[in-house]
């Protein structure tokens, strides 16, 4: 069993305070930012599930509130993606400042509508973001950033999720970068079938330890 800290941090910009949760295994190989989909924060139990996984694959993970208490009442911030993807920026700069972390590559794992937001943010800082993993995602809200993307991306949707699936083939088909779909057998979008988020976890700790891992 990897040994484990977690820490409860806050990333201030000007007013701007958002509370997350940093995951820290001994030695980790990288670190990757969840960014949740509408409605949910830092304690979602889906992203929880799967950053115990990545941790205990040896990767750091952040679980980050994108938004503040009062953003969060007014729901057209939820799909504010440009608002979310600045968001993923602040964290990814707070990272890189922080000594726990300033060493480590960087990786995003969106769920809903979080993997717009992370996809846009890794086109804007293609230098800084080396993988991205999209779970159950919509990667369409970024559909003006996606030729843009360097990081090698993961797009990892439900097999009865047909209006989801549908849109990551057309996302997967406007991505230039190293690419894969991966559709999961019988799942649907929250990925609530047994054994089917434990796939996700495994798909998306393999794809961030090959290309977070520093030489």
């Amino acid at each position: 069993m990897t040994s484990l800290h977690e820490h409860r941090v806050r990333i201030t910009k000007g007013t701007i305070t958002l509370e997350g949760i940093l995951g820290l295994p001994v030695g980790p190989c990288g670190v990757v930012v969840f960014a949740h989909g509408s409605g949910s924060g830092r304690l979602s139990p889906r992203n929880t599930f799967v950053a115990r996984q990545l941790q205990r694959d040896g990767l750091a993970t952040l679980l980050l509130d994108l938004l503040t208490e009062v953003e969060a009442d007014d729901r057209r911030n939820v799909f504010d993606i440009n608002l979310l993807a600045d968001r993923l920026l602040l964290a990814k700069d707070w990272l890189e400042a922080e000594p726990r972390t300033q060493h480590l590559k960087i990786g995003y794992f969106g769920a809903s509508t979080g993997a717009g937001a992370a996809l846009q943010a890794a086109a804007r800082e293609p230098l800084h973001i080396k993988a991205v993993v999209s779970r159950g995602g919509r990667p369409d809200l970024a559909e003006p950033y996606l030729r843009s993307v360097t990081a090698p991306t993961l797009l990892i949707v439900g097999g009865h999720d047909e209006p989801v699936i549908e849109m990551n083939q057309a996302a997967y088909d406007l991505l230039t970068c190293e690419k894969k779909l991966v559709i999961v057998p019988g799942a649907t979008h929250l990925f609530e079938e047994p054994g089917t988020l434990e796939q996700v976890a495994e798909h998306a700790s393999r794809w961030f330890k090959q290309y977070l891992k520093t030489a």
